[in-house]
């Protein structure tokens, strides 16, 4: 068997921790630069408050309906995503941490469990250590464990756990299941599925198996087998380096300036250099991009973007600033303001599995090692951007986070005050 613990509305409930009087209120928590809704309370979604939703396009609800906006507070969140995990190992032998507010459980070799009150308890004991709402799904597979999350979400007289394993309670859930909520199945494979007359998990269940390997491949066959309770996702408890990284920002405001939007670039480079070597990986290859507000009527409209290959993998922050830098400068144009930007990097390695050449200069491949551990080292101690290359300015990004919550768990200064009369 197979858990998935999904937390409710996460950043939103994060915010309620440390909120109690926003319980039965709207909550939103807008995106970076304050830009759009990624997180809703059930109550916004009653008020038609979309995902994704640009803030200037719903101002007008929020203001009806006094609906509580906060800016996107990742420092908390991340810490309060940590403590969730840290109960919920003590539930399973392994966990899969799949995102930020989703783990997987694998409860396999478990005997004698009565899983339904397993799946309450470890809701339950979340709800109480952390204040987090967790819907715990089990199934025998993932994909199965997905959709039994998901049903205690829309029921909540599961009580936050459902343990769904019997053939025709399962078969039962998928004849009513979305095909578009199935995890793995994309927009596209969906509007293929759709077509031919495909619309929920059952319907696709009943294809033949070399059908969905001709629509969507290996993987369609994946969940097609998963949906009829065959495990085929491996469980994945170790550590996997990340393909690729991608750090950019929306800005406050527009960028007209060359010099602003290098110094911009370059810490993004920086940041994404930082990730590289927290995970012992080099980049072969990066890209910078940079576009104007699209939102912005009657504006000259631009999507620039510079791709640079390295002839030998590199994670050191001097090499890839400086050369995020030069591709930042022959992507801008004058006359264009810059509303976001950002660096990818891609053709990742693990930094051990590099073949260095013979003529590479052992000292000072040393020295370039000793400078960037020196380098995080005084920024984990002191904080990220305590030391920096002068290209990157300030160090700040130009953004926008006027209703940033406290950092009730990561900093002294914000812990919260409670007076006793």
């Amino acid at each position: 068997m197979f858990a998935l613990a999904d937390c409710n509305n996460f950043y939103v409930s994060c915010e309620r921790v440390f909120r109690p009087d926003l319980q039965g209120r709207p909550v939103i928590v807008l995106s970076n630069n304050d830009g759009c809704a990624v997180a809703r309370s059930n109550e916004a979604k009653a008020l038609g408050i979309k995902m994704g939703d640009p803030f200037f396009k719903i101002r007008h609800i929020v203001e009806a309906y006094d609906v509580a906006v906060f800016s996107g507070n990742m420092a908390l969140y991340g810490d309060m995503s940590r403590r969730v995990r840290w109960v919920l190992e003590e539930f399973a032998p392994s966990i899969e941490v799949y995102s930020v507010d989703e783990a997987f459980l694998d409860l396999r070799g478990m005997e004698n469990v009565d899983f339904e009150q397993y799946a309450k308890t470890i809701s339950n004991r979340c709800w109480r250590m952390t204040s987090i709402p967790v819907s715990v799904g089990i199934a025998p597979t993932k994909t199965l464990a997905k959709i039994a999350s998901k049903l205690c979400k829309q029921y909540p007289k599961l009580e936050g756990g459902c343990y769904m394993h019997r053939p025709q309670d399962i078969e039962k859930v998928l004849r009513k299941f979305p095909i578009e909520d199935v995890w793995g199945i994309g927009r596209r494979s969906t509007q293929k599925l759709k077509l031919i007359g495909i619309n929920t998990a059952h319907d696709f269940t009943q294809l033949a198996e070399s059908a969905v390997r001709g629509l969507m491949g290996i993987t369609g066959v994946r969940t097609w087998r998963e949906l009829q309770g065959q495990p085929n996702i491996a469980f994945e408890d170790g550590f996997e380096p990340r393909q690729s990284i991608c750090v950019s920002r929306s800005f406050s405001s527009e960028i007209y300036d060359a010099t602003e939007l290098c110094e911009q670039i370059a810490n993004f480079a920086s940041r994404v250099s930082e990730k590289l070597r927290q995970q012992n990986t080099s980049l072969q290859e990066m890209s910078v991009f940079a576009y104007t507000n699209r939102f912005k009527d009657m504006a000259h409209q631009l999507y620039a973007t510079q791709l640079a290959s390295f002839t030998m993998p590199t994670a050191d922050s001097r090499t890839i600033v400086g050369q995020a830098v030069v591709l930042a400068r022959e992507l801008y144009s004058p006359g264009y303001g810059f509303k976001k930007a950002g660096v990818i990097a891609t053709h990742i390695v693990p930094s051990s599995k590099i073949v260095r050449s013979f003529f590479d200069d052992a000292g000072a491949l040393d020295r370039e090692h000793r400078l960037t551990a020196a380098l995080d080292a005084v920024n984990k101690t002191f904080g990220r951007g305590t030391v920096k290359l002068a290209v990157q300015g300030g160090g700040n990004v130009k953004s926008t986070c006027e209703r940033q919550s406290p950092h009730y768990t990561t900093l002294w200064t914000d812990l919260p005050e409670i007076s006793v009369k």
